[in-house]
C-alpha cells in the first residue's frame, strides 16, 4: 500500500482544521461531538445521534453539508412513513419517445450526498429498514431494479431516547449498520449564554463552505493509506472478540457480542482519528478512544442486565480495561509514532 506522506497528512490537517473549526462555531460547547462525526465521515461511515429535542443535532448536520458544499436532503419520520417514501417509487407516466404510458423510477430524498434522518426511531419498523440497503449497499432496488446512490453518501440520523413517548427501537441489523452512536450531551450555562447572545429564535447561522465535495473524497481517500500496524490490528481483533459471551469477565450480561462489521468499523475509525490528529499511523489509543462509540450500540445485553442497570457503555468501558494493548503471543509493543 502507498503509505501517505508527512506532507499530504500536514495538508489534510490544515484542511480538517478549517472545517472543524466552521462546525465549532455553529454549534457552541460540542467540540467533543464535532470530532466524532468529522472522524466517522473520514472513515465513510454512517453516524447515528441521540440526545433530547433541542440540543443541536439538526442544525450541525445541516452546518455540515453547507460547509462542504455536499447535496443534502432531510427527512422527517413520522409513524405514518413509508418506505417508498425514503427510497423513491415508479410513477406510471406517458413516454414522450414512444407515447407509451410506462412506469418511471422517482428518487426518493435518499438520493444525495448527505441524508439527515430526522427523528429516525419514530418511524415503523418497516420503514427504517428500507435503509438497510442504501447504507450497506449504496443503492436500493426498486421493484427487481437497482439504483445506485451518489457518491459520497452519508445518512446521519439523530433519535429520541427509547424513554421518549412514540418512539420505536431500532432493529439490531439496522444499528449495525451506524459506524457511530454518538450521544449529544446537554449544555452547560455558559454555552447556553453564548447561545442566547449570538443566535435568534427562527434564524440559522451563516456557514462558509470550507471545503468541497471533491476534497472531502480525497481525505477519504488518504484515511485508507493510513498504516496500521499489526499489533494494533491484532489489539481490534481481540477487544471485539471479547465482546461476546463467555469471553470476559465484563460481558457476563451480554446476550451477543459485535460483529466483524464493528472491527472493519474500528480499523477505518482508528484510522480516521490518526489522520485528524495529524498522525502517520493507527495507534492503540486511536482505537480506545473510538470503541465506545463503534461497539456500544453493537453489544446486546440480556433481560438480567436491565435489572441492575447495567448498559452497554460501562461493558465496553470494563472491556478496555481488560483487555491488553499487547497479546502475550504477539511481540513488540507499538502505542502510538
Amino acid at each position: 500500500m502507498d503509505f501517505p506522506s508527512e506532507s499530504e497528512i500536514a495538508a489534510a490537517g490544515a484542511k480538517l482544521q478549517r472545517l472543524r473549526a466552521e462546525l465549532n462555531s455553529v454549534l457552541f460547547g460540542q467540540e467533543r461531538l464535532i470530532e466524532g462525526v468529522l472522524t466517522g465521515l473520514l472513515a465513510r461511515g454512517h453516524l447515528l445521534l441521540e440526545g433530547l429535542p433541542g440540543l443541536g443535532k439538526t442544525e450541525l448536520v445541516k452546518a455540515l453539508a453547507r460547509a462542504i458544499g455536499l447535496e443534502s436532503k432531510r427527512i422527517q419520520f413520522t409513524p405514518d412513513l413509508l418506505p417508498g417514501d425514503v427510497t423513491g417509487s415508479p410513477i406510471f407516466q406517458e413516454n414522450a419517445e414512444n407515447n407509451r404510458r410506462e412506469f418511471v423510477f422517482q428518487p426518493g430524498p435518499l438520493f444525495a450526498n448527505l441524508v439527515l434522518a430526522d427523528e429516525i426511531n419514530r418511524a415503523s419498523p418497516k420503514t427504517q429498514s428500507a435503509l438497510l440497503e442504501a447504507m450497506q449497499e449504496r443503492r436500493v432496488t426498486v421493484m427487481g431494479e437497482s439504483h445506485w446512490l451518489p457518491d459520497p453518501f452519508f445518512v446521519v440520523a439523530t433519535q429520541n431516547p427509547i424513554e421518549l413517548e412514540g418512539t420505536y427501537p431500532l432493529p439490531e441489523a439496522q444499528l449495525d449498520r451506524f459506524l457511530f452512536k454518538l450521544d449529544v450531551p446537554r449544555a452547560g450555562a455558559g454555552v447556553l449564554e453564548r447561545i442566547v447572545i449570538g443566535r435568534e429564535m427562527g434564524v440559522e447561522p451563516t456557514v462558509s463552505q470550507v471545503l468541497t465535495r471533491e476534497e472531502l473524497s480525497d481525505l477519504a481517500a488518504l484515511a485508507r493509506r493510513i498504516y496500521m500496524p499489526p499489533v494494533v490490528a491484532n489489539y481490534i481483533a481481540r477487544l471485539v472478540d471479547a465482546t461476546h459471551p463467555g469471553c470476559s469477565s465484563a460481558t457476563q450480561k451480554v446476550k451477543f457480542g459485535a460483529s466483524p462489521r464493528a472491527a472493519l468499523g474500528l480499523a477505518a475509525a482508528a484510522r480516521g482519528r490518526a489522520l485528524l490528529e495529524g498522525r502517520l499511523n493507527a495507534s492503540f489509543e486511536d482505537v480506545a478512544a473510538v470503541a465506545p462509540p463503534v461497539l456500544g450500540h453493537r453489544i446486546i445485553l440480556d433481560y438480567s442486565a436491565r435489572l441492575v442497570g447495567e448498559t452497554s457503555a460501562g461493558v465496553v468501558e470494563r472491556l478496555l480495561a481488560e483487555v491488553p494493548f499487547q497479546s502475550l503471543e504477539t511481540p513488540g509493543m507499538l502505542t502510538s509514532v
